[in-house]
């Protein structure tokens, strides 16, 4: 593709700039219009590096956020597990009692 004198001059304007795209086959000239990104021909430098640096502190903060909620789940999880085991170690308590009487039932019936 080749880069006409209008096309750079077009672009030191800020204009949207218009290339000529030649077909392989038919080596006909076709007028193309390229659509340039907004803020990248107009504007300075640190209004993007701005934008850019705000995206990143939104990211971290919503990172954070998330992170925290994590912990707090996580938290939360293990305090039910916890419990969970108490109350199954309270069970298996009971039980192994439960369990020694039946057999001081059993063998004195035996006797």
């Amino acid at each position: 593709m080749a880069v006409t004198g209008d096309e750079t001059e077009s672009a030191a304007t800020g204009d949207i700039p218009a290339c000529q795209l030649r077909s392989p086959t038919s080596g006909l000239a076709h007028s193309t219009v390229l659509a340039a990104a907004p803020g990248a021909t107009h504007g300075p430098q640190s209004h993007h590096t701005e934008e850019v640096t705000r995206k990143r502190e939104v990211r971290l903060m919503k990172n954070r956020e998330a992170a925290r909620e994590c912990r707090r789940k996580k938290k939360e999880y293990v305090k039910c597990l916890e419990n969970r085991v108490a109350v199954l170690e309270n069970q298996n308590k009971t039980l192994i009692e439960e369990l020694k009487a039946l057999k001081d039932i059993y063998c004195h019936k035996g006797e």
